[in-house]
């Protein structure tokens, strides 16, 4: 049961991610500036966050 949990964990935080991604890649470059984030460092930011909250 344990690796059913683990799996299912993993899956839960890919789909953090991958929404928020998409979430971010939505705004436009000055909305993006507004909140201080660079395009090309969203997974980034994004994958930290998440990696945070597990």
């Amino acid at each position: 049961m344990t690796n059913l949990k683990t799996i299912s964990e993993k899956l839960a935080s890919w789909r953090r991610y991958r929404e928020a991604v998409r979430e971010l890649s939505q705004l436009s470059d000055r909305e993006l500036d507004d909140i201080g984030i660079r395009r090309g460092d969203i997974e980034f930011i994004v994958r930290r966050s998440v990696a945070k909250a597990a």
